[in-house]
């Protein structure tokens, strides 16, 4: 059901050299993008839990014991974290929740009873998105946390007059594989479809309106492009 998109990807290179001003993406970025499923793109309440990177700042508490408890405390280069008493923890890759029963199951075998410990992310360091396009700023953004597409885009300081809210790509990586999925802003913001989460490394454009009947003729010829939700 995969196809190559040669076409949506020269149709971005147009747009973006259309629009003209702010920060220009390397459109080689979405060589061979793909069309994804929509499931890839799962709604904001329905998104994975954030998982922790390097360069991550986390608030760690352990209750009642100041000289474990940390208001910032950073994931180093290589994903661990330094604790007294327990040595190096491993953080990148798990949940807030997972990195917190891990120490707290150290910390409860030798030394504390019955330990409680949480790990808020206080700035998502490794989880970068870029938003081009028909937007007020484009640029790279870093997300702090789960964030969503109308939040995404809002981080940019909303799209242009110019901006066709009807077709908006995200380009993700998915396996290996560079992929590309349409969602409906105005349709979002509406009510009227989910808002999907976004992830560190996606690239949004948000369309221009004057682009947008040649972009219509692009879509129909692509059956196998995944839209979130028709409209």
């Amino acid at each position: 059901m995969l196809r190559a998109l040669p076409l949506v990807l020269s149709l971005t290179a147009v747009m973006l050299s259309a629009c003209g001003g702010g920060t220009k993406m390397d459109v080689t970025q979405m060589t061979a993008a793909q069309p994804v499923e929509a499931a890839l793109f799962s709604p904001l309440g329905q998104a994975n839990e954030y998982r922790i990177g390097p360069g991550d700042k986390l608030d760690l508490r352990v209750f009642q014991v100041e000289d474990l408890s940390f208001k910032e405390i950073v994931v180093d280069a290589s994903g661990e974290i330094q604790m007294p008493l327990i040595g190096t923890v491993r953080a990148a890759g798990r949940t807030p929740n997972e990195l917190s029963t891990d120490i707290a199951g150290r910390l409860g075998t030798q030394y504390l009873r019955n330990p409680q410990v949480s790990v808020v992310v206080l700035e998502a360091a490794s989880q970068k998105i870029t938003i081009d396009g028909a937007v007020t700023k484009p640029g790279v953004y870093e997300m702090r946390g789960t964030t969503s597409l109308l939040q995404a885009v809002a981080m940019a300081e909303g799209p242009t007059r110019v901006a066709d809210l009807s077709k908006v790509a995200v380009f993700r990586t998915v396996d290996g594989q560079r992929s590309v999925a349409l969602f409906d802003l105005g349709a979002i913001r509406q009510g009227r479809a989910d808002d999907p989460a976004v992830r560190g490394d996606d690239i949004i454009v948000v369309d221009t309106s004057r682009m947008s009947a040649f972009m219509r003729d692009v879509i129909a010829a692509l059956p196998g492009l995944s839209v979130f939700r028709p409209y």
